[in-house]
């Protein structure tokens, strides 16, 4: 988008984005997603994400993240455990391998720098 703008996340219209098999540990979770904004050169994301139910593993980005709805429990492998809601607000680092395992359907507002 080339001007400011505004979007109710809690209502936004999120696309598909298949997890890769071996990302999946257990349950059947989907992913869906939308980038609302990328930089010009393509190093900077802002977008809403959701994913329901299950574990899932994932290497992160350098990610800021608020949660907008649902809950899940974030394990760091060699740091910390991370357990968020709506309203909390995660930093993740860049190369962090996680273990996501969701409660309830999580949808979250993230800015990622790449």
């Amino acid at each position: 988008m080339d001007h400011s703008f505004v979007l109710h996340i809690p209502d936004a219209e999120l696309e598909s984005e298949p997890l890769a098999r071996e990302q999946i540990v257990s349950g059947t979770p989907e992913v869906t997603g939308k980038v609302v904004w990328e930089s010009q050169d393509g190093r900077q994301l802002r977008g809403i994400w959701q994913i329901t139910p299950g574990v899932v593993t994932d290497t992160e980005a350098d990610e800021l993240f608020v949660v907008i709805s649902g809950s899940a429990t974030i394990e760091v492998e060699g740091g910390p455990t991370l357990d968020v809601g709506p309203g909390d607000m995660a930093v993740l680092r860049e190369g962090d391998r996680t273990t996501w395992t969701v409660h309830e359907t999580l949808r979250k507002a993230y800015a990622i720098n790449l």
